[in-house]
């Protein structure tokens, strides 16, 4: 039978800075929305929270931007030093245009400018900053998950989402950039559907599902919900991290 879903925002959150404990933040904004955590539980956080809280803001007026990123700046129309940050944060450089780097980010995941970011965030005009993504978006949520399980008695399963654009399409989504405790891509290859036939391909990335689901929840702009707690359906438990929404790329029609 379908499960029900229920999105719950941690209202009133705290503006998070460098060196926050969000596993304990996130604690006492759930003991402030009167929620307590249950088995199943899942929590999804925004990448911008945790990057802020890992610290990884760059100042622009501290790089040194090489050649490439120079020749690169031309032709997408961005600062070099911006640029620069964008090349050190990705494995592969797939497509250019005047104003964005599609790029591989580090971590595996295909990127409008290695998911480096100037929005929701306090900078100074005359020295502004950027924001990385986390150094390990996996690594991240394994923490959240840990931290939280001992603080609260509860284990959640635990999603870092980030938007992102798709190929063919207009608009953000959300997607999992990080997650623990959960198995990301339910393959139902096998299983038969509501007329008996075998599933030859059904392979949902319940993760990137969760993860939009989420973003409405949190908005894009002054909404200030980083946190969103997810309640009601069940996701299968699993180590694996986001990477098995990763298409191999000899299976990839966009590159």
């Amino acid at each position: 039978m379908a499960a029900p879903l229920q999105l719950i925002p941690l209202d009133h959150f705290p503006l998070v800075e460098p060196g926050d404990d969000l596993a304990r933040l996130t604690t006492e904004s759930l003991q402030a929305n009167a929620l307590q955590l249950q088995e199943g539980d899942v929590l999804v956080f925004a990448q911008k929270v945790v990057s802020k809280a890992e610290n990884r803001y760059r100042r622009l007026s501290q790089v040194n931007p090489s050649a490439r990123a120079a020749s690169l700046a031309e032709q997408v129309d961005k600062d070099p030093r911006l640029v620069e940050l964008i090349l050190g944060e990705s494995a592969e450089v797939i497509r250019v245009r005047p104003g964005v780097m599609i790029v591989e980010h580090r971590s595996g995941c295909v990127l409008a400018n290695a998911g480096i970011d100037r929005s929701n965030i306090h900078s100074d005009p005359d020295d502004p900053r950027v924001l990385l993504l986390p150094e390990d978006p996996d690594r991240s949520a394994r923490t959240l998950r840990m931290e939280l399980g001992r603080l609260t008695g509860v284990t959640p399963q635990v999603v870092i989402n980030d938007s992102v654009g798709r190929a063919w399409r207009n608009g953000t989504v959300g997607i999992a950039i990080g997650c623990a405790g959960l198995d990301p891509l339910h393959n139902q290859i096998g299983d038969r559907d509501l007329f008996g036939n075998v599933l030859e391909v059904t392979e949902p990335a319940v993760a990137d599902e969760l993860a939009a689901a989420a973003s409405l929840v949190m908005g894009q702009a002054a909404e200030g919900c980083p946190v969103v707690l997810a309640r009601g359906f069940v996701f299968r438990q699993a180590e694996a991290g986001f990477s098995p929404l990763l298409r191999d790329k000899s299976l990839d029609m966009f590159r």
